[in-house]
């Protein structure tokens, strides 16, 4: 399996992943560890940029073969709702601490596929 089609795959598992922890995050509201209006604008901002529709494309384009345009496109599509969310983390820090860790991994993951043109 070539190594660039594993890091997109690896990509999109950790963008589902982040999903699913947002999600959880915010059905959680009676937790103590994050402001649920807070959590419940990052949902409305992976929603917006189609997070589900990105990790979903990521693995089918990337399961059997490696797809260096498309995937590149999806990674640039994912990395501009992406800034928007680190952002709001950052500017929210002492609420959404616990999402930085997954953001980080999420950068890094990212930034290699990440195209400025």
């Amino acid at each position: 399996m070539n190594f660039e089609m594993q890091k997109a795959n690896l990509l999109a598992e950790n963008i589902a992943d982040f999903i699913k922890y947002v999600r959880k995050s915010h059905e959680n509201k009676n937790s103590f560890h994050s402001n649920p209006q807070k959590v419940y604008q990052i949902k409305l901002i992976m929603e917006d940029f189609k997070f589900q529709i990105i990790a979903d494309e990521l693995r089918r384009i990337n399961q059997f073969d490696w797809d260096e345009k498309y995937t590149h496109y999806l990674v640039n599509q994912f990395h501009e709702g992406f800034k928007i969310i680190e952002e709001y983390v950052i500017n929210n820090y002492s609420d959404l601490f616990l999402f930085s860790g997954r953001l980080h991994t999420l950068n890094n993951l990212s930034r290699d596929f990440a195209k400025d043109g």
